[in-house]
């Protein structure tokens, strides 16, 4: 179910394209006539032109809407897979929506009835509409201590891209041991448009030396020194479409706290601020639930691959997909147990340019396919 709101007394409408722009896409159109009827239609982008009207079976419902004080308003809905030819597919994670709108409502019955060209009355965004899994509900783990690494009121600058980097200490009330045991991603409900993705990386122990009392912050490739400690060892991956709560396997946590080397942590936050928005103000971060009792083995992260750089990846014209080869030092698996590692989560991200990336990890002859 949608509910779509725009400031117009004309028509609106909402579309799911297959990359991103008008070509392909399926889409939900609408207004409010001056008795108070709702109207919607089916219709179809084959080019970048006036979409048609659906031809094979409608699949986009209006169930009821209003237009008051300037604002149109239309609920609508639609299923998640039509099998039509002229629909396309809701799926799991990411989908990529398209809305325009008009200044009037077409005129039903008249030689000029269809809609009015948008012109620049459009946009997109990159919205997760289905989750992968059946995430567990945050109150699942009200009884847990947690832990915060929040951003502090960052002012989001108003420029396409922003990668703004965190330092954390991870607080004092662990002086044992302890287990995490899940987290959850926490954005803004006003900056939902603006955070694209967010790591966190452990600091490494061995060459840490921070001021407490002024732990690093700012744009990432502005304070490259001072955390040229925090970007190896990624600790947790989240992205647009990915789930906000994770809970991790119940045989294993992420340790914490005691005699354990790493105490301090980076947040680092992409913002993708096509509109350049500004005035915008930010506090986004991650919670960590903590388990009293701990688990029977200790989570770690493995980052292997090539550096997302036009030096490390660069993808070739002209193909549909590529194999990228990469190879890891002798000492890469030195510390593996005799038994192996099991592999409970992978976070393959391609940004706009990629719709699968499996892999396939060669390790004492054996293929781990992820």
């Amino acid at each position: 179910m949608f509910e779509l709101h725009i400031k117009t007394r004309g028509w609106i409408a909402l579309g799911i394209s297959p990359a991103g722009g008008m070509t392909g896409a399926d889409i939900g159109m609408g207004w409010i006539d001056q008795a108070g009827n709702v109207h919607f239609q089916d219709r179809y982008a084959f080019n970048f032109s006036k979409p048609i009207l659906d031809t094979t079976t409608m699949d986009w419902h209006g169930l009821q809407g209003r237009e008051q004080n300037g604002w149109t308003a239309i609920q609508f809905k639609r299923l998640l897979d039509t099998c039509d030819s002229m629909d396309v597919p809701i799926k799991s994670g990411t989908n990529i929506l398209i809305f325009a709108y008009g200044l009037m409502d077409p005129n039903i019955g008249q030689l000029d009835d269809d809609i009015s060209y948008h012109e620049n009355r459009r946009g997109s965004r990159i919205i997760p509409l289905q989750s992968y899994s059946d995430p567990p509900p945050e109150s699942k783990f009200a009884e847990f201590d947690s832990f915060d690494f929040l951003m502090n009121n960052y002012l989001v600058p108003p420029t396409d891209t922003t990668y703004y980097c965190k330092v954390f200490k991870l607080p004092s009330h662990f002086p044992m041991k302890r287990h995490a045991i899940a987290h959850k991603i926490i954005i803004d409900s006003t900056n939902r448009d603006l955070v694209h993705h967010m790591d966190t990386y452990e600091c490494h122990p061995e060459t840490t030396n921070f001021d407490d009392t002024n732990l690093p912050e700012g744009e990432c490739d502005q304070i490259v020194k001072q955390i040229k400690t925090c970007v190896s060892n990624m600790m947790t991956m989240w992205s647009v479409g990915a789930d906000h709560v994770s809970e991790y396997v119940p045989e294993a946590g992420y340790p914490i706290g005691g005699d354990l080397p790493v105490k301090y942590f980076m947040v680092q936050v992409h913002y993708d601020n096509a509109r350049l928005l500004s005035n915008r103000r930010d506090s986004s971060g991650i919670k960590f639930y903590v388990d009293s009792k701990l688990r029977q083995y200790d989570l770690g992260y493995v980052v292997f691959g090539l550096s997302s750089s036009a030096y490390g990846i660069a993808i070739p014209p002209h193909v549909d997909r590529f194999i990228i080869d990469s190879y890891c030092p002798t000492n890469f698996s030195k510390n593996f147990p005799e038994s192996g590692i099991t592999v409970i989560g992978a976070l393959p991200h391609t940004h706009l340019q990629g719709n699968k990336a499996p892999a396939e990890c060669y390790l004492w002859s054996i293929i781990l396919n992820i």
